[in-house]
């Protein structure tokens, strides 16, 4: 579905690689631009440093000079000279400038009046002296100071008078002006043009390779196609009646779709995208058919609940690189209720089919016997026939009040004597007549566990099936114990679970007994369970049912 949603999306539209190379390109641009200011900051502090310095020494030589000093003295005790201090102070502020190419120098009287300086036409006016105190502390002073928006370098030295009564006559102030941001840019022009080339240059390289790996990861396509992409993947996995389960290489789930929520019977708790399967709650075989490593899996079938569920799970890669497992669910509980129904048939079947080879063999030793005239033969054997069919009745009748039950004994007796197996009903049995629907689901379950047991001990010497069924207001208990080979302690779970047939297997009447048996007891909240006929030893098999019934239970049947 790739190649018609690029056909679709691509025109008029960047690919998500081309949008990464344009978003990396601002970003160096803009880092760019911050390196270009940061420079020109750093440049300015640097001359601040430096030309400070510089205009502190040079208001600090003036001030010092007695040709300065002597004026201002005179004028700060008696106020003569007045008129001609600028004209005798201007000189030696002309030296100033010189000396260290300070742009202005002034000298400030101490109400802040320019008195001296480099620019006549300050003379008389204020003078910004920004934050300094040199004036009334009568200390040095370094800063800036701004005039008619210019930012300039500014050194205050104070006169000192040599008449304790007044030490502070004036200051001197040393002015430099920043340079503007052209000629910083003029002059840091030739470094700054290589550093931002080289890093332009590095950035490009790195948004190219960038770019390259996003474009190759991403398949070319645009953020737009990939958000369809999402839209429809979601859409999809959603709408699928079968469930999805997805488990990366690490064990957790990656995709779970709703039909699988409600499979899992996870609906409702916390979203499983994310956490470990063997955190799900589920049993371990379902957990080992999610996220077991190996050969693929193709239709297994487990319990899940009670429910009846097909696992297919097959191994997901890109490039040659695993990424996990991709298993789908597809729940079997209405064709496993049909395969029941199927083998309850197929059961009595072979049960029409060993009564008819019985009375066919009776038959015919009849007919020999007539046809020899061995009357009172015939005679003893019709009663000898009846007898036994009438005590293995009578035996199963006093027991098992319910009918479809005691039938189904009375034809699996049948069943085993032709195979040469003895069926035994336990004398301590009892079963009322149960519900319709009790006494379908106890016939599927005796029927399956007596011919599994009768299979079991056909081959052993002397082969014997033990049945016992009893029943209580609540329950009816079920035991079928043979003498044949038993079964192994790590199989006696993974027979409940394993060996579902095909098609052509169930026909045949094979694999799917135990199931379905733990299916039954499991729909109704009961249980079976396998364990040794005799405890301790290595012989035969037991199989225990517990089937609830609630109130089903017959009120005419035997206590």
């Amino acid at each position: 579905m790739v190649a018609p949603l690029t056909s679709r999306f691509r025109r008029g539209e960047l690919t998500l690689a081309g949008k990464v190379l344009l978003l990396q390109l601002a970003v160096i641009a803009f880092l760019l631009t911050a390196v270009g200011v940061l420079s020109i900051r750093q440049s300015n502090a640097d001359f601040a440093e430096e030309r400070g310095v510089q205009m502190r020494s040079v208001a600090d030589y003036i001030a010092d000079l007695s040709p300065v000093r002597d004026p201002l003295e005179e004028l700060a005790t008696d106020g003569s000279g007045a008129v001609d201090i600028d004209r005798v102070l201007a000189p030696y502020a002309d030296r100033g400038v010189s000396l260290l190419s300070a742009d202005e120098v002034m000298v400030v009287g101490l109400d802040g009046t320019v008195l001296a300086a480099t620019d006549p036409s300050r003379v008389g006016q204020r003078a910004e002296l920004g934050d300094s105190d040199a004036l009334a502390e009568g200390r040095g002073w370094t800063g800036d100071v701004d005039y008619d928006g210019e930012r300039a370098v500014a050194g205050h030295a104070p006169v000192i008078s040599d008449d304790r009564g007044t030490p502070t006559v004036a200051i001197v102030v040393a002015e430099v002006t920043y340079p503007s941001l052209a000629d910083q840019v003029a002059t840091a022009a030739p470094d700054l043009a290589l550093f931002l080339g080289l890093g332009a240059l590095l950035g490009l390289a790195g948004t190219w390779a960038v770019s390259r790996v996003v474009r190759r990861s991403t398949r070319g396509l645009g953020t737009t196609e990939l958000a369809h992409l999402a839209d429809q993947r979601e859409a999809l996995l959603h709408a699928i009646r079968e469930g999805v389960v997805g488990v990366g290489t690490d064990g957790r789930v990656t995709v779970m779709n709703d039909a699988a929520l409600a499979t899992l019977a996870l609906e409702g708790g916390p979203d499983p995208v994310g956490r470990p399967v063997s955190d799900l709650g589920l049993d371990p075989h379902v957990v080992a058919l999610l996220s077991g490593e190996g050969a693929d899996v193709r239709d297994a079938l487990a319990l899940v609940g009670s429910r009846v569920v097909v696992f297919n799970r097959r191994r997901a890669s890109t490039g040659g690189r695993g990424m996990g497992t991709v298993t789908t669910l597809r729940d079997r509980t209405e064709l496993v209720s049909l395969q029941g129904q199927l083998s309850s048939n197929l059961s009595i079947t072979d049960t029409l089919r060993a009564q008819t080879h019985e009375f066919d063999n009776r038959l015919h030793t009849i007919s020999g016997l007539v046809q020899l005239g061995e009357y009172d033969e015939v005679a003893t054997l019709v009663g000898t026939l009846t007898r036994h069919r009438a005590e293995v009745g009578e035996r199963v009748a006093k027991r098992l009040a319910d009918p479809a039950v005691a039938a189904l004994v009375i034809a699996k007796h049948a069943v085993a004597e032709e195979r040469g197996v003895t069926l035994e009903l336990d004398p301590g049995s009892r079963l009322p007549a149960q519900a319709p629907d009790v006494a379908a689901d106890l016939t599927t379950i005796i029927g399956n566990l007596v011919d599994n047991a009768v299979d079991a001990s056909a081959g052993s010497g002397d082969p014997t099936v033990e049945l016992w069924i009893h029943a209580n207001t609540e329950a009816v208990h079920v035991r079928v114990r043979d003498n044949g080979p038993g079964v192994p302690t790590d199989l006696r779970e993974a027979v409940f679970v394993r060996g579902f047939s095909t098609k052509q297997e169930v026909l045949g009447g094979r694999g799917i007994g135990l199931p379905l048996v733990r299916l039954i007891c499991t729909q109704r909240g009961g249980s079976v369970v396998a364990d040794e006929a005799e405890p301790g030893t290595a012989g035969g098999a037991e199989f225990r049912v517990v089937l609830p019934i609630g109130s089903s239970v017959g009120k005419d049947g035997l206590s």
